[in-house]
């Protein structure tokens, strides 16, 4: 079956599809370190990849997405490994694929792809071509991995994300998009969710939506926002960090519940998203969580902004006294 085909065929049997939650900062477990390259476990620690894809399977997830979050050139380039882009993605691939193919469900495997880490022209110093090059370069060796979609995230430029879904068509999968609108209901670049669902309303995707930013609230009000859009017929994605960063007793954690996420789950449903996971932060028992409260649920009317506040909450808002909120990393999500 086509691979088009069958991530539709999917989508409409099961009506909703769970997607996985975070790749780097779970990593840590398996001997990732600050600072290091999530992609070189592909070939240094290929069991704790793996690992982390069965856990996110045995937890529900429909979808597992490939260890190469920063497998451009651009990125790899920082740890000395910018002519393994083929094979370091090819390995994430092949890592998800063992996996999947291992389960009892029809699991896919989506080719994470990140941002380069560079601005686009005119503002930076990046080249559309060259951005194109690179995001080739890299879904090239995904699909030969055996993925089964190309999962373009945590994007927060327009010129970018056209680079990304220009380069990764060669591969001929499934196209899938989310940015991350972090800055006051606004990506990096100052994108807006309404603006971005308009504007790839007519593009090549299979899906489209947001992930990570900076909290349940923010994230679900995205996708509510996309959702009005009167041009943008894809498949809405939902994939929130794990509630919010916080040093606590000297160490970072994330503020989200497993039981929280199992609100956000329906709150990003009845927002209109029809794949829903987590990401930063996100452990398996809160994927266990979002299948569970996603289970036999019919979506209800599409949340207001104040709703949306009143049940999650908005980052917006002041972080608790005492507690220091931080910036999470994009390279570890």
């Amino acid at each position: 079956m086509p691979h088009a085909e069958r991530f539709r065929r999917l989508l409409q049997t099961r009506g909703v599809l769970v997607a996985d939650g975070a790749t780097g900062t779970n990593l840590f477990r398996a001997g990732l370190e600050s600072g290091s390259s999530p992609e070189l476990l592909n070939i240094d620690n290929p069991e704790g990849v793996m690992a982390n894809h069965e856990a996110m399977v045995m937890a529900g997830a429909d979808i597992i997405l490939t260890n190469s979050f920063g497998g451009t050139a651009n990125r790899l380039k920082l740890h000395g490994a910018a002519d393994r882009v083929r094979e370091l993605n090819r390995e994430a691939a092949r890592l998800a694929r063992a996996v999947a193919d291992r389960s009892e469900r029809n699991i896919l495997v989506a080719g994470s792809m990140g941002p380069t880490g560079d601005i686009m022209q005119p503002v930076g110093d990046l080249a559309h071509d060259d951005a194109v090059l690179a995001f080739r370069e890299q879904a090239l060796g995904l699909a030969s991995g055996g993925a089964d979609v190309i999962w373009i995230e945590t994007m927060s430029s327009i010129e970018e994300t056209e680079a990304a879904i220009e380069g990764a068509a060669p591969a001929g999968l499934p196209l899938v998009c989310t940015m991350t609108f972090d800055t006051n209901g606004r990506t990096m670049m100052g994108v807006t969710p309404e603006h971005a669902a308009d504007h790839f309303a007519t593009a090549p995707l299979a899906g489209f939506g947001a992930n990570c930013g900076n909290g349940f609230g923010e994230l679900v009000a995205a996708v509510a926002a996309m959702n009005t859009s009167q041009t943008c017929r894809h498949p809405l994605v939902a994939k929130a960090n794990c509630g919010i960063p916080e040093y606590v007793d000297g160490r970072i954690r994330y503020s989200g519940t497993p039981e929280i996420m199992g609100v956000y789950a329906r709150l990003a449903r009845d927002a209109g998203a029809s794949i829903i996971g987590g990401c930063c932060g996100s452990a398996p028992e809160h994927i266990t969580a979002i299948r569970e409260s996603l289970q036999d649920y019919s979506p209800g009317p599409a949340p207001e902004l104040a709703d949306i506040e009143a049940i999650l909450g908005l980052s917006r808002v002041a972080p608790a006294h005492g507690r220091k909120r931080v910036r999470r990393s994009r390279r570890h999500r």
